[in-house]
């Protein structure tokens, strides 16, 4: 820490995400907003004005290697985070990674080395975890509020416009199915035992439009049968108003939870008649808020404390990468793939 107070955090992938990230951290008591680095100088400078950043820089090694910066989120794209994050780590730096961890399950795995070695920390970017809706879920499941879980249904849609965008950089599955995977396996304490997926291609875009993705939890243990279904469409008419379509059921066998993110709760009717974000990064003026505020503040917390981030461990994003590519492949194949124990 430059003065013993705070801490000097950088932002790797200075781009609208990453502009994202730099507003919160403005805001979080014990932060200070060090630097930025973006490939395209030209959006590095239109960003860097906006949030009168001290430095910045078109070159990760710049920034890597500066003393003065104690932590970096990596906000790149998510082929890129493996050589940023292994960098990153071997220089010591505390790491916010945004998921997926990786590209590959090889890479995943050499990451968490890293940071067993690394004097920095590491935490991977699983939003959801910090959403009240889905921890308040997850805590009345295991207080077997509704019984045994027999199933879950999860989507998580996006309308065409947005989603072009992103369906030359990701799949669906990948890009948002994870998260509902990841989901899943932190309410139901396992990994699942096999999966079967579809891929829908409706463009002519690098990824299909849509992913569907059943995975089979079922605890031999128990006897008992519990099935996990993911549905990630990105192509919801123009015209839908939501933010994102995101709802999850759960059944179980003596209740059922439902959780709707799909209505924010600020509905504007106007020339585009749309719902507002008031969940994840709402701004209101010039300060940010909502999850992901809570999530950089808990990872802020972990440094400071110098705890180990336990609301999302490597391991777990590492395994949530590693079956979502299974769904991956069996979309591919065609199959139904098993899970290895």
């Amino acid at each position: 820490m430059s003065d013993g107070t705070e801490l000097n955090w950088s932002i790797l992938g200075l781009g609208r995400f990453g502009r994202i990230h730099a507003r919160i951290l403005q805001t979080i008591r014990g932060v200070r907003l060090h630097s930025a680095c973006n490939r395209n100088e030209d959006v590095l400078q239109q960003h860097a004005a906006e949030l009168q950043l001290r430095k910045t820089s078109t070159t990760t090694d710049d920034i890597l290697g500066d003393s003065e910066v104690d932590v970096v989120s990596i906000v790149t794209h998510w082929q890129d985070h493996y050589p940023l994050a292994i960098e990153a780590l071997n220089a010591g730096k505390h790491v916010f990674l945004e998921k997926p961890i990786a590209a590959t399950t090889i890479q995943a795995r050499e990451i968490l080395k890293a940071s067993r070695q690394s004097k920095g920390k590491l935490m991977v970017g699983h939003i959801c975890r910090f959403d009240p809706r889905y921890s308040l879920a997850r805590e009345r499941i295991l207080g077997g509020e509704i019984g045994e879980v027999t199933s879950i249904h999860a989507k998580r849609n996006l309308p065409v416009a947005p989603a072009n965008i992103r369906l030359g950089k990701i799949p669906p599955l990948i890009g948002d199915g994870i998260h509902d995977l990841d989901l899943a396996m932190w309410m139901l304490g396992r990994k699942p035992n096999s999966v079967f997926a579809r891929n829908i291609k409706i463009h002519d875009f690098t990824y299909p439009d849509a992913g569907w993705a059943m995975f089979d939890f079922s605890d031999p243990a128990k006897s008992s049968e519990t099935v996990v279904v993911i549905e990630t469409h990105w192509g919801l008419p123009e015209t839908t108003e939501t933010v994102i379509d995101a709802r999850m059921e759960i059944i179980g066998t003596t209740g059922k939870i439902s959780i709707d993110c799909s209505q924010t709760g600020l509905h504007i009717q106007a020339k585009h008649t749309r719902y507002l974000d008031t969940s994840y990064w709402p701004q209101v003026k010039t300060e940010t808020f909502g999850v992901l505020r809570s999530e950089l503040e808990y990872f802020t917390r972990c440094i400071e404390s110098g705890s180990e981030p336990s609301l999302i461990t490597t391991e777990e994003a590492c395994d949530a990468l590693e079956i979502i590519l299974l769904a991956q492949q069996s979309a591919d194949e065609q199959q139904i793939l098993t899970v290895e124990a």
